[in-house]
């Protein structure tokens, strides 16, 4: 029994919001901690005053942002679970027998791989071409600093192809159920903000313990010179290393304090 059946919440329902608590929970949390102390300064990859002095848009605009983009979002999986995938109504109203473990644990790989590959190559595809490059992606952009509230700051036709139409491709593929698509997507959804969060604890952070595809990782990425490195998001850098994109990297010491990445190619030129 999942925990919110309790509260009489559908599966599909907790698809649909689940997500979106998980993101405003955990994407808080970094906020709060990070404006309010200096609790985690030891573990920032970037600096408070670098923070103030890359990141120009204010931080009510993000949240309104992204807010808006996750109504659409919101919006558009409540037609799919409720118009597109059911007749009349929820779908998880109707007992049905779940696969096997290790059908559901094929499916959720399944699913992995399919996000993964939407993902890279039409991350890719945004920054190759320029028009929608300077147009579209560059939003995210704006933030050479990643940060948590930040992580899905993106302009409407990027959160529409990537991340909506997306999740609706990878869903579709992977034919898992409600309940098993609920827990998916709001564990995609902790990736992505872990991952512009823009701390590095691994010991205490099982994401980045077990994700090569890191916070520092997709730090190359947001750098100046590196966005044309490290597409991979939000699992695993696969494709990054079959077709040649991928950047290695090394996280450093900061002599004052917190850390650093580093592309091991500028490494020579480190002092």
């Amino acid at each position: 029994m999942a925990l919110w059946e309790l509260g009489y919440v559908s599966d599909e329902t907790m698809a649909i919001f689940g997500p979106v608590a998980v993101y405003w929970l955990y994407a808080g949390f970094y906020q709060i901690v990070l404006s309010s102390s200096n609790l985690l300064d030891e573990y920032r990859l970037h600096t408070r005053e670098e923070s103030a002095k890359k990141n120009l848009v204010p931080l009510p605009r993000v949240i309104k942002g992204v807010l808006a983009l996750q109504l659409s979002q919101i919006a558009i999986s409540y037609l799919y679970y409720f118009g597109l995938r059911t007749e009349g109504g929820s779908a998880s109203k109707i007992i049905v027998q779940p696969p096997s473990i290790p059908i559901q644990t094929l499916q959720i790989l399944i699913a992995m791989f399919v996000m993964d590959t939407w993902q890279y190559f039409g991350h890719r595809y945004m920054h190759h071409n320029k028009f929608l490059f300077r147009h579209v992606h560059h939003q995210h952009h704006i933030f050479v600093v990643p940060h948590a509230i930040g992580a899905l700051y993106n302009h409407p036709i990027e959160s529409l192809l990537l991340d909506t139409l997306g999740g609706v491709v990878t869903l579709s593929i992977s034919r898992m159920t409600p309940r098993a698509e609920a827990i998916f997507l709001c564990f995609a959804m902790l990736k992505a903000v872990d991952d512009h969060c823009g701390i590095w604890f691994p010991r205490c952070n099982p994401i980045q313990r077990l994700f090569t595809n890191s916070c520092a990782y997709h730090d190359v990425h947001h750098q100046v010179r590196g966005g044309r490195y490290n597409f991979s998001q939000p699992f695993f850098p696969f494709w990054d290393k079959v077709l040649g994109t991928h950047m290695a990297h090394v996280v450093l010491r900061r002599p004052e304090g917190g850390y650093e990445v580093k592309m091991v190619k500028d490494l020579a030129n480190y002092s």
